[in-house]
């Protein structure tokens, strides 16, 4: 809801329906746990994580490097 909210186009990709997604995001993120979420390359971790980058005013300038939102 979060990034509807700020009207960011992301992508889900579907890691329980497909092992290989699964096996990818764990040599990425080293984590199980869904979510795991990613902007661009860099592993921000989960939900909780995501929102806590929020809350810090740190989400927007990884969502936004160049000022636009």
């Amino acid at each position: 809801m979060l990034l509807d909210k700020k009207e960011v186009t992301y992508t889900e990709l579907r890691v329980d329906l497909d092992n290989e997604l699964l096996e990818e995001m764990y040599q990425r993120s080293k984590k199980f746990t869904v979510p795991q979420i990613f902007i661009g390359e860099t592993h921000i971790g989960g939900c909780d994580e995501m929102y806590m980058l929020e809350m810090d005013k740190e989400l927007d300038p990884l969502l936004f490097p160049n000022g636009c939102d």
